[in-house]
């Protein structure tokens, strides 16, 4: 029993730092935020501004429906804002405020997803105003959310009217 130990613990061999130290020297991991996506805070007090993307205004899309519906599948996958940003309110005239959130920057498909989410449980019939418009970017009214507008029809973008146009020809 006197004899030294020959076998060689694996678990200890060869560190040199503490495990203690160690864990505080650990980083967030990378792949939790993407590299240029901002903090909207971090812009307001960088002055930087936002510039909304403009294909939301040619959605034509129903805020009840789901934004899958939406014919141009590619709009979906567009940053809303550049630069992106982390996270951002977007404000309904009426009060109602819903945030789209998502760390490798928020889409038009996070801003819609945070709309939908609110409206998909009511009728055609409780809207006024059921088909998104666009946002707008007030920096004198706040810096860090959107103002959503809506309107009563769907515009030029509908794909019900191009639907039923269709089914007319035939």
């Amino acid at each position: 029993m006197s004899e030294p130990l020959t076998k060689v613990d694996s678990a200890v061999q060869g560190i040199d730092v503490p495990p203690k130290e160690q864990k505080e020297a650990k980083h967030r991991r990378a792949s939790s935020s993407a590299n240029g996506v901002m903090n909207i805070n971090d812009l307001e007090a960088q002055g930087i501004e936002l510039q909304i993307a403009k294909e939301t205004q040619a959605t034509g899309w129903k805020i009840n429906t789901s934004p899958t519906t939406i014919e141009d599948k590619e709009i979906l996958k567009k940053m809303l804002t550049t630069p992106p940003v982390k996270k951002i309110d977007l404000h309904f005239p009426l009060g109602l405020e819903v945030t789209a959130r998502n760390l490798k920057g928020v889409t038009i498909k996070d801003a819609l997803d945070a709309i939908h989410k609110q409206f998909k449980k009511r009728a055609d019939d409780e809207l006024d105003l059921p088909y998104l418009a666009g946002f707008e970017w007030d920096k004198e009214e706040s810096w860090t959310r959107l103002i959503v507008h809506l309107r009563k029809d769907a515009g030029v973008a509908s794909s019900s009217k191009k639907k039923k146009n269709k089914g007319g020809d035939e």
